[in-house]
C-alpha cells in the first residue's frame, strides 16, 4: 500500500538529505495527526506539488507539527508530452468533476473555458472564487492520487483567448461527436511526425450543449483538429477524463519506460 501524502510549499524540500528532519506544519500537519492519526514510526510521503517527493518516517506527531526523518528524496521529471484539459464551464459542478477525475488520471494542467454555450458564467468576484475552487479541487485530487505534482489551473479564457492558446500549442484536439477521425488515429498520426523535446497537447471539451459550429471553425482556423472519442455522446464531465486515459496510453505516458 502506498504511503499517505501531504503537501508542503514548493521548494521547501530542496536540499533535504537522508537522516535530516523535516517539520510539516499548518493544516496538513493537523490533518495528518487528527484525521489520519499518524504516529511515530509510520511511513509517509511529503511532496511539494512541483515534483519533489520526500519519503520518510514520522519521528513525532503533534497538531502543531509533524516531524519526519528523511529517507529518500526524489524529483519526478515532467512528462515530455504534457496534456492540458481545456474544460468548458458547465452547470451542476460537472466541470469540477471533470478536472477532479482528470487530475487523478494524470492531467498536467487545466484551463477553464467560457464557451458560447456555457450556462455557467464567471464574472467579477465569482470568477476569483470559482478559480480558487478549481485549484482546491485539483489539489485534493492530486493528494488522493499520491501525485508529486499538482496540475496548474491556468487563467480562464473566452474563445478568443482559447484561439490564441490553440495557435501556440503543439497539437489542439477538439473532442466532437461529428468528427470523422478517432482520437487514437489523430494522436498516433501526430506522434509519428512530432519532433523531440517538450510538447503540449490541448484536449478541448465543450459544455452541455456542445461546442458551437462557429467556435469549431474559429479554433480549426488556428490549427485545431476535431477527433471522435467513440460512438456514444459523452457528458461534459466524462469526455475529458476519457480522452486523458486514451492519450496517456497512446503516448506511452503510462508505460514503465515512458515519461
Amino acid at each position: 500500500m502506498s504511503n499517505p501524502v501531504f503537501f508542503t510549499a514548493a521548494g521547501s524540500l530542496d536540499g533535504m538529505a537522508a537522516g535530516q528532519l523535516f517539520v510539516l506544519e499548518g493544516t496538513e500537519a493537523r490533518h495528518a495527526v487528527t484525521v489520519k492519526r499518524l504516529s511515530p514510526g509510520e511511513a509517509v510521503d511529503i511532496v511539494d506539488g512541483a515534483g519533489t517527493r520526500m519519503t520518510g518516517k514520522v519521528v513525532s506527531a503533534a497538531p502543531s507539527g509533524l516531524e519526519v526523518e528523511c529517507g529518500t528524496l526524489t524529483v519526478e521529471d515532467r512528462p515530455d508530452i504534457r496534456l492540458v484539459l481545456v474544460q468548458a464551464l458547465a452547470k451542476g459542478d460537472r466541470d469540477e468533476l471533470a478536472i477532479e477525475t482528470a487530475t487523478e488520471l494524470g492531467i498536467d494542467a487545466v484551463v477553464p473555458w467560457q464557451s458560447e454555450r456555457s450556462i455557467v458564467r464567471w464574472k467579477g468576484d465569482r470568477a476569483a472564487r470559482a478559480h480558487a475552487k478549481w485549484e482546491s479541487t485539483v489539489s485534493a485530487a492530486a493528494k488522493q492520487a499520491r501525485r508529486a505534482r499538482i496540475p496548474e489551473v491556468r487563467p480562464a479564457v473566452d474563445t478568443a483567448g482559447l484561439s490564441a492558446a490553440v495557435e501556440a500549442a503543439d497539437l489542439a484536439v477538439i473532442l466532437h461527436e461529428d468528427a470523422v477521425r478517432p482520437l487514437r488515429t489523430v494522436l498516433e498520426g501526430w506522434q509519428s511526425t512530432a519532433g523531440a523535446g517538450p510538447r503540449e497537447i490541448l484536449l478541448v471539451v465543450g459544455p452541455e450543449g456542445g461546442i458551437s459550429p462557429r467556435e469549431v471553425t474559429k479554433l480549426c482556423d488556428k490549427g485545431a483538429v476535431t477527433a471522435l472519442l467513440g460512438h456514444h455522446v459523452l457528458r461534459s464531465s466524462t469526455a475529458g477524463p476519457a480522452a486523458v486515459v486514451l492519450a496517456s496510453d497512446v503516448l506511452g505516458r503510462w508505460t514503465a519506460t515512458g515519461p
